[in-house]
């Protein structure tokens, strides 16, 4: 009975430690991709400066890094943060991409969503956000100086921005871009 009891302990006292431990992995974590995110939007002034002001006068913005590969199929995923300007408040958020077709490469690019109303914000924050596209071309060679801005779109109630950083991404496909909440992080 005693040792059971010893154990009952052990486990009880283990469980509370491990709750400030996950706590402090989880701040950690929000802190590593608060940092990457801010460091490509960096990316972003710095390819295209006019972006600094649109950013500032939005509503909010989401801004995410990813890497990816590929070789006819491809698929890329990634984190960042969805930031309302109102409120102040950051989203931590997940984002993925597939595709398959002529293809062949690898990169570290970057997506910024600048929305232009807060509803805009608020539907890609709750519901997420996907699309596709028909081809694609990026190319970088990771050089502060080099980054090549890869193309724009419009979105629902904004514009997004991608930037390759580094590596290189050629071909014709049909691809898949997926946002959402990360459970995980918020």
């Amino acid at each position: 009975m005693q040792r059971r009891n010893s154990f009952l302990a052990a486990a009880l006292l283990l469980a509370a430690l491990a709750l400030p431990a996950h706590a402090q992995d989880k701040a950690a974590q929000q802190a590593e991709v608060k940092a990457k995110a801010m460091a490509a939007l960096q990316d972003f002034y710095k390819a295209d400066p006019k972006l600094k002001d649109a950013v500032a006068k939005a509503p909010g913005y989401a801004v995410f890094t990813t890497f990816g590969l590929s070789f006819g199929l491809g698929g890329a995923g990634g984190k960042g943060i969805a930031h309302d300007g109102k409120t102040g408040k950051d989203v931590y958020m997940g984002i993925a991409q597939a595709s398959a077709g002529l293809q062949i490469g690898a990169s570290d690019t970057r997506y910024l969503f600048v929305f232009h109303d807060p509803k805009g914000l608020a539907t890609f924050i709750d519901k997420g956000w996907d699309a596709s596209a028909a081809a694609s071309v990026g190319a970088g060679d990771g050089s502060k100086d080099a980054n090549a801005k890869a193309g724009a779109g419009n979105v629902t109630g904004g514009r997004m921005y991608l930037l390759t950083k580094a590596g290189l991404q050629v071909g014709a496909a049909v691809s898949g871009l997926k946002a959402w909440k990360d459970k995980d992080l918020n």
